[in-house]
């Protein structure tokens, strides 16, 4: 299910969208079959509604993407990582809360 302001990243536009964009940009690594990734996007959903300009968020599929997912050491799910002027700055590997993703894009 899309969401309508998390962009889809792919293999092809990953530098593009995340490390050619001009504004901080939090991804969330996943997967279609981890539950827990599940609690994770509908977190990351409500950031990027409630922060549209403010900040990028997007979300990689690491069955996908695998040269995304190799590229950056992923090697559990959910992973998020925020990206400014792009460089990776931070990650968090895990369940999460809203609050800490927050804290992530903002520190």
């Amino acid at each position: 299910m899309a969401d309508r302001n998390v962009i889809e990243l792919t293999d092809a536009t990953f530098d593009r969208e995340v490390l050619e964009a001009d504004i901080p940009v939090l991804v969330d690594f996943t997967a279609t079959w981890c539950q827990p990734c599940v609690a994770i996007g509908a977190m990351v959903s409500k950031i990027a509604d409630e922060n549209v300009g403010k900040y990028k968020v997007a979300k990689v599929d690491i069955d996908d993407c695998p040269e995304i997912a190799k590229r950056y050491g992923i090697r559990g799910v959910p992973t998020v990582m925020v990206f400014e002027s792009g460089t990776k700055k931070r990650q968090h590997v895990g369940v999460t809360n809203q609050e800490m993703l927050l804290k992530l894009l903002e520190a």
